[in-house]
């Protein structure tokens, strides 16, 4: 196909972000398009839908304002691709890797189809390795690793941005060099002012050096909202596997891509599944979120944190019922601990990490970080069922072990769950401890004598 086929008078009409074109050229499904007009400026788009005698162009701008009359469209010939270079990090990018930040251009020395790299699946490399976020609920309880995509599960007006920006901001690999470390930082469908917020938070951190932000505006089309986390993975894969840095993708809020791919689908006559959804909504976000991993034989890996927000809290809602099928785990942040002043609030008990155990413990982390995690989770469990005895008996009517565990668990959220500032590793480790040693040592069945001995008999010095 020659990048200079053009479709001259041919649009027929325009429905949202389609145009539709008569067919005069031969082209293919998902070809890029430009939209160019005798006034004002080209617009982006590709193939969405074919038939023996129309073409439906998905357009990436919005299309008021539109003549069809005065409209050319020219086929690139090829799919939609990504110009990336060394220089893209400390770079700000719209939802479609255009520049914003009013520099030049970014200097390209390769370009990537955006749906993605093929990896051979027989090549992918298993997890390891410990990525630290410097948030202990997350670094103790539910750690992250390398490689992992592990979603966190929000609600409307909790706090997963400034969330989010802390964990882009301090999260880094331990025993590394920090030029080995990058971060693809992209915002989906949020408002202008979070966006700044974003900006001026990585700037002003010295964060932006070593990240690549996206950001993708609510006003922008639902068109753009569906390509913004596949141009931050294409920024991404070439840091990873070209380049050979860790990187770290932080994508908020894939609430807002799955409202875009079903105002998409109805705007394309889809047969809407539950609340509304497309049918394939499962398949289209694997193809986002399986983009994370490693490969054998290659230095670099693509670790994921997605963020979403659950609509009206309701974890079996389809995105988060779904998002948790493909992904390794998720963090849950609760309402009742964001009321109580709790930051960030975590919910520890339905927080999970399922890749974990491959990369902490001995040689990742620390040999007994596996054990104290354990037993944090068995005490701070009965502490909350504890809680629901105390409700009514009230604390008289507890024995006097379940008091203690009552303020394990008041204890444990105000000291380990809250945190003011970033904390290390081995700080995060200490809290923990220090929570463990009110308990009689007969309750800490997830310890071993050696370690009881070590951290909860000895006095700290």
């Amino acid at each position: 196909m020659l990048a200079d086929t053009y479709a001259l008078g041919a649009a027929t009409g325009v429905e949202g972000p389609l145009l539709f074109l008569k067919r005069t050229v031969n082209v293919g499904l998902n070809e890029a398009v430009e939209i160019e007009e005798t006034e004002g400026p080209s617009r982006l788009g590709y193939v969405a839908a074919l038939d023996h005698d129309v073409i439906t162009v998905e357009v990436m701008d919005s299309t008021r304002g539109m003549s069809l009359a005065d409209t050319r469209v020219r086929f690139h010939g090829e799919r939609l691709q990504f110009s990336v270079g060394p220089d893209i990090l400390g770079r700000v990018f719209d939802g479609v890797g255009r520049v914003i930040d009013g520099g030049p251009p970014v200097s390209a020395t390769e370009t990537f189809n955006i749906d993605g790299l093929a990896i051979n699946p027989a090549m992918r490399a298993s997890p390891t390795d410990f990525i630290e976020t410097g948030i202990s609920t997350i670094d103790i309880m539910n750690s992250l690793v390398r490689g992992q995509k592990l979603p966190i599960f929000s609600g409307s007006g909790l706090p997963h941005d400034e969330l989010a920006i802390q964990i882009a901001r301090q999260s880094r690999l331990r025993g590394s060099d920090v030029g080995e470390f990058a971060i693809v930082f992209a915002a989906i469908g949020v408002p202008f002012d979070t966006a700044e917020r974003f900006r001026h938070a990585m700037e002003s951190s010295g964060a932006l050096e070593h990240t690549a932000l996206f950001l993708n505006l609510a006003s922008d089309s639902s068109t753009q909202r569906l390509l913004t986390p596949r141009y931050a993975l294409t920024a991404a894969e070439y840091l990873a596997f070209v380049e050979g840095r860790h990187v770290l993708v932080i994508m908020t809020d894939m609430t807002n891509y799955c409202e875009a791919l079903r105002e998409v689908a109805a705007s394309h006559g889809v047969v809407p599944s539950r609340k509304g959804f497309p049918g394939y909504m499962y398949s289209d976000l694997a193809t986002i979120y399986e983009r994370a991993g490693s490969i054998k034989g290659v230095p670099g890996s693509l670790t994921q944190l997605p963020i979403l927000t659950m609509p009206s809290d309701d974890i079996t809602h389809p995105i988060p019922d779904l998002t948790g099928y493909i992904t390794e785990g998720q963090i849950v942040l609760d309402r009742i601990l964001d009321r109580a002043d709790i930051y960030p609030p975590v919910k520890v008990l339905p927080s999970l990490s399922r890749l974990m155990k491959d990369g902490t413990g001995e040689n990742f982390t620390h040999p007994d970080h596996p054990a104290l995690a354990n037993q944090l989770y068995a005490a701070y469990a009965r502490a909350v069922h504890v809680r629901v005895l105390a409700s009514v008996v009230g604390r008289e009517g507890l024995a006097g072990i379940d008091q203690l565990f009552l303020d394990f668990g008041d204890n444990f959220e105000q000291q380990l769950v809250h945190q003011k500032s970033a904390r290390t590793l081995e700080q995060s480790m200490e809290a923990g401890w220090e929570l463990l040693r009110v308990l009689p040592v007969s309750e800490l069945t997830r310890l071993d004598d050696e370690q009881i001995k070590q951290y909860i008999s000895a006095k700290p010095e």
